[in-house]
Order: structure tokens, then C-alpha cells, then sequence
């Protein structure tokens, strides 16, 4: 055991250290995590055999947990709802166009069976949120309009459906001529219905009680929610739903709530958020053998090419026709269709599913997201550049999309007598509904100052001391 936490802990280390050497030379952060897991592996140079599917696809399914309720709750809902329609269309319309273009493509042009070739589609077909943000964070990569919000919610809620779908096609093969149209429309039914109502139900109950209940240690907190979104996708999982849906609708209904503690939670789900990557993205690269690669490599191109510059456009273009995007932010959203992480754990289910394939879909999966993460995630930089779609000025900062940006800087102070038609009276903090861009600074009640916290109860007679910018239009509009 002590071995194992050491040599735990110096693979962390060296992956994180790598990437100060490696990222100045453009090279993907989410690659080199890959890479180092391949030089780990069987066949680099430690040597390390590791071929337990079963273990790796448990451990990747918890750090999946964590990176889709990270993404839910870090998303600034007031932001990103804007481009919701559009967004939730390509994450659920578009992996299904997607998946049956390269189902087909599979089928025609590859020679294999279309259930073979539907499988191949539908675990490929999620654009890889992890990917795309962690480009997109650590090159702080500012992008015009509302397309970092767009890229943000695709990404975080299209896995769902490529698991859903890869599900309904593993249990068609499984079940061979048994299985019929009824099954698939109850698997749809169970898998979308009870996800969200499990996500919603839990996220509901969650802030409720932490919003009126009070943790002597503060850490608590954090451990309550973490419990609760393992608990969401477990309980869901286990009647037959949606587990990923419902750990992303938990995150973004708790991550967008008034609760007490949120920038702790969000600093540690951050941290963890990035753990499980490191450990999800080293663990694939452990699991592959570098060896097959050259086995699988015709078969991936020609599924990445297709992807790349046929099906993930022609989807793009279909969905988003009837909405006000540009030529140019449609090309590049098109080509910010990243294959990473998701789809590489849904390859190793599928391995684990127990149905008979006559093809390496680890290695050939593995190939795709590889050659996805190391090209397509070097150029989006540079794409993006070439179309004018990078903003200069701090108001387009990506951070903005993520409930955590710091971008504004308060400079306001104003003092707010509340009497008795003020609509904050006799209500703790945390339930005034007090726009989140206002900051109490200080109470003053008969002639003493105190200091506001969330359950702090606001009087007839309070003096409250804001800060914020433009404060007087912000509780105007309110």
C-alpha cells in the first residue's frame, strides 16, 4: 500500500510538472496526461501491464461523476441560458445525426454491420467537455458573442445522450432478434425522464437543507454535496435512468443557487475536477498498447476525417440554420467537436457490456480521441484567431461562462435604509433574493455594525452597506 500511494503520488506530480515544459511548446494539456500514461503502459518505457477493463471503466465512471457535475455547476446559468435552445439541440439532435452519419459511414464505406457501425457512432458522438474546456481555460481563450457559453453547454450535456444511445445499441446486439421497437422507446423514456427528475429532485432538496440547516465545520458542506452527486447518479443508474443527466442538472441547479460556501465548494470541486482528469486521462493512455495502434490506425483515420469534415458540420449547419449564427462561428463550432475522455471510457463499457465485436473498439476509440485531442486541440487557438472570433477586450473572458469569474472589480458604495415596503425585510441574506452582483459589505442596526453572513436576518431600520458596480440600475431592475 505504501508503495502504491507513493507511486501515486509521483505520477500526479510528474503530470502536473510535465505540463509547465510541454504546454509552452503548444502541446495539449489533456494530451500530455495521455502520453504519460502511454510511456507508463505496457508497452513505453516503465512497463507497467495494465489491462483490466472492469477496474478502469469503474474508476473512469466516478471521475466522469465528478468532471459532468463540475461542469453543471460551474456554468453561469444567467449566461449561458441565452444560447440554451440552440446548445441543447446540437447536444441532443446533433449526436444522434451524428452518430447515424458515421453509423452509415461505417457500414458503406467500412464494410461493417450497421449495428456495428451505429455502436461505433453513438460511443464517438459527444463532443468531449473536458477537452474543450480545458483548451479553452488554459489558453484563456476569450471568444466573441456567446460562443463560449454555446461550446460550454454542448459539451457538458450531450454525453448523456451518446451513453443513452450506446446503451440502446449495445442491448439491440445483445439481444439479437428478441429485441423490439417497445424496448427502445422504454429504455428512452426511463433513461431521460428519470435522470432529470432524480437530478432536479436532488438538487432541490439539497440547497433546501443547505440553505436552513447549519454545519458546525464548514468543510461539511462541501462533503454533503459531493455525497449528493454521487448519490444522484447511483440512485438514478440503479431505476434504470440517467446517471450522467442527472449529476448535470444536480450541478447546475446547486452550482446556480444561493447557498452558503459556494466558492469553497467550487475551489474543491475545481481541484477534484482536475484530479479525476489527470487520473481518467493517464489511466487510458495506461490501458492502451501503443503496439495495436498501428492495427486500428486506417479504420480511425477514416472515421476522424469523415467526423471532422462531414458529419459533426452537417450537423451543425442542419441544427443551427434557424438561429442567428455567423458562417464563421459555424465553421469553428464545427470543428470544436473534440473527442476525448467520454468516448473512451464508453468504448471500454462497451468492452465490459459482455457482447461479442470483431473489432478492437478500445484501440480504435483510443485512436480517434487521440488524433481529435492532438490536432484539433492545437489549432483551435489558432482557428479561431483566422476568424476573427477572439475577443480582445475582458467583458468576452471565457471565465465569464463559469460562476466563478472575478472579472469586475467593485467599486461602488451605496447605503440602503430598509423600511418597512422593502422586499428584503425580515429575511435572511441567502433568501432576500439579492442580485448575486451586489456584495453586503456591512450592517449598521442601532448604532452597532455588524458583520452579514448568510443567515444573517435583515430589520426594519438596517442600514446596509453595498458594494458592486452600477448598484442603484442593478436594484432598479430589479
Amino acid at each position: 500500500m505504501i508503495k502504491l500511494m507513493m507511486f501515486s503520488s509521483l505520477i500526479l506530480i510528474t503530470c502536473i510538472t510535465s505540463t509547465k515544459v510541454l504546454y509552452r511548446f503548444g502541446v495539449p494539456m489533456l494530451l500530455i496526461f495521455i502520453i504519460l500514461g502511454m510511456l507508463f503502459g505496457s508497452d513505453g518505457v516503465v512497463g507497467i501491464y495494465f489491462d483490466n477493463y472492469k477496474f478502469a471503466n469503474e474508476l473512469c465512471s466516478i471521475g466522469l461523476v465528478f468532471i459532468m457535475f463540475y461542469g453543471g455547476f460551474g456554468t453561469n446559468w444567467g449566461i449561458a441560458k441565452k444560447v440554451a435552445t440552440p446548445s441543447i439541440l446540437m447536444s441532443s439532435l446533433g449526436v444522434i445525426i451524428t452518430a447515424g452519419l458515421v453509423g452509415l459511414f461505417c457500414h458503406l464505406a467500412l464494410n461493417m454491420t450497421l449495428l456495428d457501425g451505429l455502436l461505433i457512432g453513438s460511443v464517438v458522438a459527444s463532443t468531449d467537455a473536458a477537452s474543450v474546456f480545458a483548451i479553452l481555460r488554459a489558453q484563456k481563450l476569450n471568444l466573441k458573442g456567446s460562443l463560449a457559453s454555446f461550446l460550454e453547454i454542448e459539451s457538458g450535456s450531450n454525453d448523456p445522450i451518446a451513453y443513452m444511445m450506446t446503451f440502446i445499441v449495445l442491448t439491440m446486439i445483445k439481444n439479437g432478434d428478441t429485441f423490439n421497437i417497445n424496448s427502445i422507446f422504454s429504455i428512452i423514456f426511463n433513461q431521460i425522464v428519470f435522470g432529470i427528475l432524480v437530478g432536479f429532485l436532488f438538487a432541490k432538496i439539497t440547497v433546501y437543507i443547505l440553505k436552513r440547516w447549519h454545519f458546525e465545520i464548514e468543510g461539511f458542506y462541501t462533503i454533503f454535496v459531493m455525497s449528493v452527486a454521487i448519490l444522484s447518479y447511483s440512485f438514478s443508474s440503479y431505476i434504470g435512468g440517467n446517471g450522467y443527466l442527472s449529476v448535470y442538472i444536480s450541478g447546475i441547479i446547486i452550482g446556480n443557487s444561493k447557498i452558503p460556501h459556494k466558492k469553497s465548494m467550487f475551489n474543491f470541486f475545481d481541484g477534484i475536477s482536475w484530479t479525476m482528469q489527470i487520473i481518467l486521462f493517464f489511466i487510458l493512455g495506461l490501458l492502451s498498447f501503443p503496439s495495436k495502434l498501428s492495427l486500428v490506425s486506417g479504420i480511425s483515420v477514416s472515421i476522424s476525417i469523415f467526423m471532422i469534415l462531414f458529419a459533426r458540420p452537417l450537423a451543425v449547419f442542419i441544427i443551427l440554420a434557424p438561429f442567428k449564427f455567423t458562417l464563421k462561428e459555424k465553421i469553428f463550432i464545427s470543428f470544436v467537436g473534440l473527442r476525448g475522455a467520454a468516448s473512451v471510457v464508453f468504448s471500454i463499457f462497451v468492452v465490459t457490456y459482455g457482447v461479442d465485436i470483431d473489432y478492437d473498439i478500445f484501440h480504435l476509440i483510443f485512436f480517434i480521441a487521440l488524433l481529435s485531442v492532438s490536432l484539433q486541440g492545437s489549432l483551435i487557438p489558432k482557428l479561431a484567431s483566422c476568424l476573427d472570433l477572439v475577443a480582445i477586450d475582458e467583458s468576452a473572458s471565457v471565465l465569464k461562462t463559469f460562476t466563478d469569474y472575478t472579472g469586475e472589480i467593485n467599486t461602488d458604495l451605496l447605503e440602503v435604509n430598509i423600511t418597512k415596503d422593502s422586499p428584503w425585510i425580515n429575511k435572511s441574506i441567502i433568501d432576500a433574493n439579492i442580485p448575486e452582483e451586489i456584495l453586503i459589505v456591512m450592517i449598521k442596526r442601532d448604532n452597532k455594525i455588524l458583520v452579514p453572513k448568510g443567515n444573517t436576518f435583515i430589520k426594519e431600520n438596517d442600514i446596509l452597506v453595498l458594494s458592486g458596480n452600477n448598484i442603484e440600475d442593478i436594484i432598479n431592475n430589479k
